[in-house]
């Protein structure tokens, strides 16, 4: 997720009508459109993004320091004497202020602002990829249980029938009745084992439900499938990606670029900053005032560890006969040595962020190829997985078989069943396995769920 997504996820969640049902617009999902929904349906994330939009607009508000600054005065200056004249003086002045050159300070600080912004986006896609990113394990976990809840449901009605055949026998005769409790009880764990996963299927779908802010589940879409073979990157081309837009890099590159600007104001701040300001008013004891006067002058400010003040000049005009110059200087000797160290305070801190960032680096691509290890592993373990499910359902058909023959009895072909049914059950978790380890991959890729494969093959 870029930083232009933040802005479009800003509009998109502000452009939402409050009496929209969001029941009434979902009617099934995927992995990605899971995540959306999470993330559209997050208060907090919305409330965050408003802040953001606040941040943003007064940033830009900032570049006012830019413009001249004008302010407006009036006076009545109001004299009663005993001796001479009364006086009533009213004036109007209006006055400018604007700044010519400030040694870069305004120009570093809304970089850093900036800088400080782009981090809070990211701290904001961060945000939301953790709560797509339950989503997403929360779609997964659903889909587990149901599909094992499958598992137990047929294993369960396997066993029955196989009770009911064993019943049949009691009656004629064939098996002891000692033989149809051992079933009974086997019957009562599967169905214990088939009830504790329809619990911890309601308990994912409630709380699937919950982090996409619904009462009910739309249709799921997605499927396990155990024959499914993955689509993977190069290790090679993983890192490369990785290196480029890998979150926590990307993060790191930003705080690079602020210590860079830091440091770089760091060493000028010494450079004193000019302004150009200029006043004109009007005066009189009454109306129409007819005494008007003018001034226009130079400031320098001058600030450094060892010596600060500055040097103003102003030339202007009172009425038409007088002309006024004023030259005024001030110095402040040893205002702050303590600050002479902020150079190579900034430096220090440049150098140690430029180290992290290279160890951030290298880190980052050699987890990425890990990741893509992980998941061929991960394949490997499903293919093992599947080879091992078919290798017990063939020992099923045989057992079947051998009862047939005799050589059996019902309750070992029922033990049979139960154990090609764990078997069924570690197969789809070799396979959600195998899609954590994926989405793992993507997370770390800056991918969308889902967009592994597109990847892989591009």
């Amino acid at each position: 997720m870029k930083r232009v997504s933040i802005f479009f996820l800003i509009f998109y969640l502000l452009s939402l009508p409050c009496s929209i049902d969001a029941e009434d617009l979902v009617t099934s999902i995927d992995f990605s459109e899971a995540a959306r929904l999470a993330v559209s349906s997050s208060d907090e994330l919305k409330s965050e993004l408003m802040r953001m939009h606040i941040m943003e607009g007064t940033w830009r508000w900032g570049l006012r320091a830019y413009f001249p600054r004008i302010s407006f005065s009036a006076s009545e200056d109001d004299r009663l004497s005993e001796i001479g004249p009364d006086s009533f003086i009213k004036s109007y002045t209006v006055n400018v202020d604007q700044l010519l050159w400030d040694g870069g300070r305004i120009s570093a600080a809304r970089k850093i602002e900036r800088i400080d912004l782009d981090l809070y986006g990211q701290n904001l896609e961060r945000m939301a990829a953790e709560i797509a990113e339950a989503a997403v394990s929360a779609y997964r976990d659903v889909l587990f249980y149901r599909m094992v809840l499958d598992i137990r449901e047929r294993a369960f009605e396997y066993l029955e029938m196989q009770r009911r055949i064993l019943f049949l026998e009691l009656e004629l005769g064939l098996v002891l009745p000692i033989d149809l409790a051992a079933a009974d009880i086997t019957i009562r764990e599967a169905a214990i084992e088939k009830r504790n996963m329809e619990i911890d299927l309601t308990e994912a779908e409630q709380r699937f439900a919950q982090v996409l802010g619904l009462d009910t589940l739309p249709l799921l879409t997605e499927r396990i499938d155990i024959h499914r073979s993955p689509l993977l990157p190069d290790p090679v081309k993983a890192r490369i990606a990785a290196e480029s837009v890998n979150p926590s890099l990307v993060n790191a590159r930003s705080m690079v670029e602020r210590r860079q600007i830091e440091a770089r104001y760091a060493s000028r701040s010494w450079m004193p900053s000019i302004r150009l300001v200029g006043n004109a008013g009007v005066s009189g004891q009454r109306y129409p005032l007819t005494k008007f006067n003018w001034s226009v002058g130079l400031i320098i400010d001058f600030s450094s560890p060892w010596l600060s003040g500055n040097l103003s000049s102003t030339y202007g005009r009172e009425g038409h006969n007088d002309q006024t110059a004023r030259l005024l200087g001030t110095a402040v000797p040893l205002p702050d040595p303590a600050s002479s160290y902020s150079p190579r305070i900034a430096a220090l801190n440049l150098r140690q962020e430029q180290l992290n960032f290279s160890i951030a680096f290298q880190l980052t691509g050699r987890m990425a190829e890990q990741v893509v290890e992980k998941c061929m592993l991960m394949e490997q373990r499903r293919v093992l997985a599947v080879q091992a499910l078919e290798l017990e359902a063939e020992r099923h058909r045989l057992a079947e078989l051998r009862l047939e023959l005799g050589r059996i009895t019902r309750l070992e072909l029922m033990d049979y069943t139960l154990s090609f049914a764990e078997r069924e059950i570690a197969a789809v978790r070799a396979v959600v396995s195998l899609l954590e380890a994926e989405r793992e991959l993507e997370r770390f890729l800056d991918l969308a769920p889902g967009d592994l494969a597109y990847f892989s093959h591009n």
